[in-house]
């Protein structure tokens, strides 16, 4: 599952450094994730870094995708063949 910011953002700053993958920048309102780079920190933490430091909660899941599909994203962004 590729993770999704919501409009609930208060451009605090603290996701987008934990982001291992850069998949998270600053949008026109809000931060943004874009969906092709977010493994949901698979293949460098066990669970997503940005939703462990958001202070308001507001990533929430956005597309679904199986722990598979996004280890291989991971291999693919990496250039790591599992």
């Amino acid at each position: 599952m590729s993770l999704m910011i919501t409009d609930e953002c208060i451009n605090c700053d603290v996701c987008e450094p934990e982001c291992p993958n850069g998949a998270i920048s600053q949008g026109d309102e809000i931060y943004v994730i874009d969906h092709n780079l977010c493994t949901e920190c698979v293949g460098h933490y066990d669970v997503p870094q940005c939703i462990e430091v958001c202070p308001v909660d507001c990533i929430l899941t956005g597309i679904e995708e199986t722990k598979d599909q996004l280890q291989e994203k991971y291999e693919l962004i990496t250039g790591q063949a599992g």
